[in-house]
């Protein structure tokens, strides 16, 4: 498994930016597909987004398609959340992940509250 650190969450406007940051621990994040998910208060933890292993390969949840973008840095071992249009439906605590090749994911960071204010 790999540690997890994210930052970056606080109260914005509705259709204002924000970035997220998640910084990885160890040597190994290459090797580990990384992704975003959020949970609103009442609600399931929901999928928004994945880059690959070498960040050629993107997916979103359709609810963010279009306005956020994930992106990673190998040298930094962080992986960024870019955040825009935002809606009061994007408040939630957001948790970064991380997953080997073929595996589901099971290293998760702490969280860090997004709220949108309309």
């Amino acid at each position: 498994q790999v540690q997890l650190v994210e930052s970056g969450g606080r109260l914005v406007q509705a259709g204002g930016s924000l970035r997220l940051s998640c910084v990885a621990s160890g040597r190994t994040f290459s090797t580990y597909a990384m992704g975003w998910f959020r949970q609103a208060p009442g609600k399931e933890r929901e999928f928004v987004a994945e880059i690959s292993l070498s960040g050629a390969w993107t997916t979103y949840a359709d609810s963010v398609k279009g306005r956020f973008t994930i992106s990673r840095d190998s040298a930094k071992n962080t992986v960024y959340l870019q955040m825009g249009s935002l809606k009061p439906e994007d408040t939630a605590v957001y948790y970064c992940a991380a997953r080997a090749r073929g595996s589901e994911y099971d290293s998760w960071g702490q969280g860090t509250q997004v709220t949108v204010s309309s």
